[in-house]
């Protein structure tokens, strides 16, 4: 008990004395930045497995791109079990003189079966849970749509070739996916009237869905009977694996997110290591004369430690607080994604957050506390003598250890926390390597100076690692907010300038192939150059030189997508805008069957020029060699294949048609036009689409930024770390530089020139980082041209000299009120 009012004792004193502030404030941000995406992902993984039945529409969902037979229906009906359809695909509706693209949502009577859909009697009215879809001849649209075509409930809206009459504004939809739909305006009608609409046609692409529910017993007896019977291109979804493109894309988020975070860590604990080996030296003192009075080691240790458990505690727990308080910014971001409420937060990530900071502290805090324990007793009349310096290393190793441990936690693989410790490490080296060559040429350079500039650059050598160690920490900091500032917005803008002026704006699928005539010549009577049209027959790739195509062979990933789904095919004799041979060469006008396959698609299926490839198409199989390989441009925004075949191979079999062109925005009436003439069409607006994209991807990089402005936080408590880390030697120097009758402005120099040029070259390796990093981006991930732009340099050094400065400034300020005699009374 003495033992632990002691320890508190000295902590309130030392809390009081300013001794323990910026270890804490590099406790919290560690803390926060942590449970702040924990609380995310806890939150988001608890309602997909609370909802799962919602989420699937039911309690098992069978998908497929073709239509169930009924034999699926009736077995489950015999079964036991209850059978809701829905189908969903895009297509154009129209009202007047507006047309919109939107997913649409065809369902069948029984629908839903679990889960909700709710809707409202009018715009921005509240919405009430509906027992059913819509009846036949209904429309439900949400609000976006009906906000775009200008109509309200009653009125009337054209899908396809029918019309309809908009009955309620739909709101929710507990089973609506996450997927290039999800991201379209809604529209809900009820499959009887699909017929009427005339959209599903031969190469349509709609996704049919059976949503089944009954007792667990017999789901289980329907499921073991149909999966041995489930072809390429049909999957179930149950509990276990509901919603698999949120668990998917989710999973990958929090990963990205959490080792976002771990990055604030990482410089956390570099301040965190920092200001234990500054709180040992100033409390050596005091350990020496306890020591005179008869304290043991054992018991020196014992309140140290529990001193260091209740701060860390008490940290711990503000920055849990403040990562409760960031976390529904951060849910805010994903709102949209996840289409419905997510629980309140758990005390998982609570815990999580307490043994991480307790963890970190006493790793660089414990080795620290052995060595204040070994101070000698004489120590109080000889200041000269210290504790073992092997020990300040043993706290370096103990703490990078907890660290590496801790990133390898999160990053919940071995072999990735590996990695991306080893690359925190090799990113820390390259920076202090190169902020030490910096400081070092500035130190020479300045070496003729004059006055207070002369001792500034001195300064530079004398405190080399104290700040290799800023510049490194901060460095780091700010070079995450402009990769995710400038560089973002550099890329974007070179994105952008990949696509022409005049590239197609406008895509149209669904055409059927007497429509071809009359579609072109309605551009010729409207006076813009008729599109160039191109076939599309649906094809599943079933062998490759005789061999059967098995998903499961291939590398999990993008391969098996492309080994399960149907390919768009084509034919004709002219290699399309926008391809380039790569290998082989082109079959143009030859009677001979061959196909031209895309070089991506050939890198990623281990597909070669020569060899064999077998479609299963409409039924029959097709067979022919793969005679070239092509290169896309996709930026071109033309129509572009996977695989296109040599004439005669596919002319025969049932297709669509598909073609782009280039709209001016002064004939935009000429879109709707199309629209009317051919209801069956899907007109797709590819600015609007991208739009819609953008706008998504700015809410995720708000939810990014933040988790990164915790990094910037670090940074910026390991800056303010490492100034108040020398401060106690710069009032020495400052002393000494007063007694012998330096000048206020001669110290104002050595302190502008030794903050200036560590924020100078801190920001100026950020930006150099930063742009280094835009252009890996763009060349190995985007695959574009970029030329890195120097503002984010000159940013990064402007910001980084003006922040070192005043945040230097601040601290230095009290000693350079004080009076010499008082400086040097404090210093020895």
């Amino acid at each position: 008990m003495i033992s632990i009012r002691l320890a508190l004792r000295m902590l309130v004193r030392d809390l009081r004395a300013g001794e323990l502030h910026l270890l804490a404030l590099a406790l919290i941000v560690a803390v926060a930045s942590l449970v702040s995406v924990g609380f995310l992902t806890d939150r988001v993984s608890r309602s997909l497995n609370r909802e799962a039945t919602q989420l699937l529409g039911g309690d098992l969902l069978l998908s497929a791109d073709k239509a169930w037979d009924d034999s699926v229906r009736r077995l489950a009906r015999d079964t036991g079990l209850k059978v809701a359809d829905t189908l969903t695909f895009s297509s154009m509706v129209s009202a007047d003189e507006a047309f919109q693209l939107v997913a649409v949502k065809a369902v069948s009577d029984e629908y839903p079966l679990r889960g909700q859909v709710k809707t409202a009697p009018e715009r921005n009215a509240p919405d009430r849970v509906m027992p059913g879809g819509p009846p036949a001849g209904q429309i439900w649209p949400d609000e976006r749509v009906m906000a775009e075509l200008g109509v309200g409930v009653g009125d009337s809206v054209q899908l396809g070739m029918k019309t309809f009459t908009v009955g309620s504004v739909l709101t929710f939809e507990s089973d609506r996916g996450v997927n290039f739909f999800s991201m379209l305006p809604r529209v809900m009608v009820n499959t009887s009237d699909l017929a009427a609409t005339g959209l599903i046609q031969t190469g349509s692409r709609v996704r049919y869905r059976l949503h089944l529910a009954g007792d667990r017993l017999d789901v289980e007896r329907f499921r073991s009977e149909v999966e041995p019977t489930l072809t390429r291109g049909q999957e179930i979804e149950s509990i276990d694996n509901a919603r698999p493109e949120v668990r998917i894309a989710l999973d990958r988020a929090e990963r990205f997110l959490r080792l976002a975070a771990t990055l604030a860590v990482v410089l956390a604990a570099v301040a965190i290591g920092l200001s234990a080996r500054r709180f040992m030296n100033r409390h050596i003192d005091g350990c020496a004369v306890m020591r005179c009075l008869g304290a043991q080691q054992a018991q020196l240790i014992r309140i140290h430690l529990i001193q260091f458990l209740a701060f860390g505690l008490v940290a711990s727990g503000i920055g849990v607080a403040l990562a409760f308080a960031v976390q529904g910014t951060l849910a805010a971001g994903l709102a949209d994604m996840m289409r419905t409420a997510l629980p309140a937060p758990s005390l998982t990530p609570v815990l999580h957050g307490l043994l991480v900071g307790l963890a970190l502290l006493l790793g660089f805090v414990l080795p620290h506390l052995i060595g204040l324990s070994r101070v000698p007793t004489l120590r109080v009349i000889r200041r000269e003598l210290e504790s073992s310096r092997g020990l300040t290393m043993l706290a370096w190793a103990t703490g990078l250890a907890t660290l590496v441990g801790i990133v390898t936690w999160v990053a919940n693989d071995m072999t990735l926390g590996i990695w991306v410790s080893l690359g925190f490490v090799l990113s820390l080296g390259a920076f202090a390597v190169v902020s030490a060559l910096g400081f070092s040429a500035a130190a020479r350079a300045g070496a003729g100076a004059r006055g207070g500039w002369r001792y500034g650059f001195q300064a530079l050598r004398r405190r080399l690692g104290s700040h290799v160690i800023q510049a490194t920490a901060l460095g780091l900091g700010l070079m995450a907010l402009l990769v995710l500032t400038l560089v973002r917005a550099d890329l974007l803008a070179a994105w952008r300038d990949t696509v022409p002026a005049d590239a197609p704006n406008r895509f149209v699928i669904n055409l059927q192939a007497e429509q071809r005539d009359d579609f072109l010549a309605y551009f010729r009577d409207a006076g813009l150059p008729a599109p160039d049209v191109s076939p599309m027959i649906r094809g599943r790739l079933v062998a490759i030189n005789g061999e059967r195509v098995r998903p499961e062979q291939f590398e999990p990933g993008r391969a098996q997508r492309l080994a399960e789904r149907e390919f768009n095919l084509s034919y004709g004799p002219r290699l399309p805008n926008g391809n380039e041979i790569a290998g082989g060469r082109w079959h143009g006008q030859t009677d001979t069957p061959e196909f031209s396959i895309e070089s991506g698609v050939a890198d990623t299926l281990g597909i070669s020029v020569g060899d064999e490839v077998t479609f299963d198409v409409a039924g029959q199989q097709i067979s022919a060699p793969v005679t070239s390989s092509r290169d896309l441009r996709w930026d071109s925004m033309q129509v572009n294949f996977f695989f296109i075949a040599s004439p005669g191979v596919l002319n025969d079999y049932p297709a669509s048609l598909i073609t782009s062109f280039h709209l001016p925005d002064a004939r935009r009436d000429f879109g709707l036009g199309l629209a009317k003439a051919f209801p069956n069409i899907s007109l797709i607006d590819v600015g609007a689409v991208m739009g819609q994209v953008e706008s998504m991807i700015e809410r995720l990089i708000t939810v990014v930024q933040l988790v990164f402005g915790f990094a910037v936080a670090a940074g910026v408590v390991v800056l303010l770390a490492a100034l108040q880390s020398t401060q106690d030697e710069r009032a020495r120097e400052f002393a000494i530089m007063r007694a012998l009758g330096a000048r206020q402005q001669q110290l104002r120099q050595t302190l502008a020139v030794e903050f200036a040029l560590m924020g100078l070259i801190a920001g100026a390796l950020a930006g150099i980082g930063a742009s280094l990093v835009g252009w890996l981006l763009a060349v190995k991930v985007f695959d574009m041209s970029y030329m890195p732009a120097m503002s984010p340099v000159a940013i990064g050094a402007v910001v980084g000299a003006f922040g070192v400065v005043l945040a230097g400034w601040g601290g230095a300020r009290r000693l350079m009120r004080q009076a010499p005699l008082a400086l040097l009374r404090d210093a020895v």
